[in-house]
């Protein structure tokens, strides 16, 4: 019965995200609280109602959510989300420093996650590590684009990802 009810708030939860209707938001936020408060150690209805906060526009108050869900142990796919979702929100909100270590950890358990790397380039950016943001947004940029003017220079372009300061001189 509790995963019946859990799976339907995520149901309601990502409909009210993809329509962007509040009020079936609010629905899931609800009914992901009522389950929160009979199962505060399950870690997946926590971390699903910090995520139904962040998609209702309320991320101060996803944060903690988030942040119990970690403390659970959350593993797999939604640890790979709540990390995203944390430093996202974190990042959002001026939280650089703890963004930026959200999402480090994010890259280096999701190393295949774009999503991630981007979002943590941004928080290097917030925290003024410039070079370490480039290299990885250029790097990124250059192993997905198709774009045939980049693609010609692609070679240079990667060395100069990770060389930025060189010169000819």
């Amino acid at each position: 019965m509790t995963r019946d009810r859990l799976a339907e708030a995520i149901r309601l939860r990502e409909e009210g995200r993809a329509k962007q209707d509040q009020a079936i938001l609010k629905e899931a936020r609800t009914l992901l609280l009522d389950l929160a408060a009979v199962y505060p150690d399950d870690a997946e209805i926590v971390f699903q109602t910090g995520v139904a906060h962040d998609n209702s526009g309320l991320g101060s108050e996803a944060i903690p959510y988030y942040v119990r869900s970690l403390e659970l142990g959350l593993s797999g796919p939604d640890l790979e989300r709540c990390l995203l979702g944390l430093g996202s929100t974190y990042r959002y909100l001026g939280y650089y420093q703890q963004a930026e270590e959200v999402l480090r950890r994010g890259v280096k358990e999701f190393p295949h996650n774009r999503a991630i790397q981007v979002l943590h380039a941004m928080s290097l950016y917030n925290t003024q590590y410039y070079k370490e943001a480039m290299e990885i947004v250029l790097t990124h940029l250059l192993e997905t684009t198709t774009d045939e003017k980049l693609q010609y220079f692609k070679r240079g372009l990667m060395y100069y990802a990770t060389h930025l300061d060189e010169t000819s001189s």
